[in-house]
């Protein structure tokens, strides 16, 4: 099954971080392969984080799809936590931490997945693997857009 794990050091506050992931309905305006991403329900849990049931439609040229997660949003530690509900995964898991280090914090970002459909899966499979390794490219750019230049 695909994984993918990166941390990467950025130059803003975990706080600032965590806003940009947990503000899901921006991500069509900036995240690779995201075409449209609706949020369809928002509760509290147990712990008091606020929880999203959320569609995001993805695609590459004529290959589209479209899955729902279950969203974490987890402001106190700051983190982001996403269980995959339905779709053309099998499974799909992804977690954004963010950590306070001197001069900004460390962003650790893991995402594992499988998809149901062996074709589908030889299809899409390197595409979105290599989308994933840009997403944390693609919320720092963000960032800087939101935040300024830092450097």
């Amino acid at each position: 099954m695909p994984e993918f794990r990166t941390r990467r050091r950025m130059p803003f506050t975990p706080q600032q971080m965590y806003a940009l992931v947990a503000d899901v309905e921006k991500y069509p305006e900036f995240l690779p392969l995201c075409e449209a991403l609706s949020v369809r329900s928002r509760s509290q849990d147990a712990d008091g984080d606020e929880v999203l049931l959320a569609d995001m439609s993805v695609g590459y040229g004529a290959i589209k799809e479209k899955f729902s997660t279950r969203v974490t949003l987890d402001p106190a530690s700051p983190m982001v936590r996403v269980a995959y509900v339905d779709g053309p995964f099998k499974h799909l898991d992804n977690d954004w931490v963010f950590l306070p280090v001197p001069g900004g914090c460390e962003v650790d970002f893991f995402i594992s997945y499988e998809f149901k459909s062996f074709m589908l899966q030889m299809l899409v499979g390197t595409m979105f693997d290599q989308a994933f390794r840009k997403f944390t490219d693609a919320f720092e750019a963000r960032a800087h857009d939101v935040y300024g230049r830092t450097r």
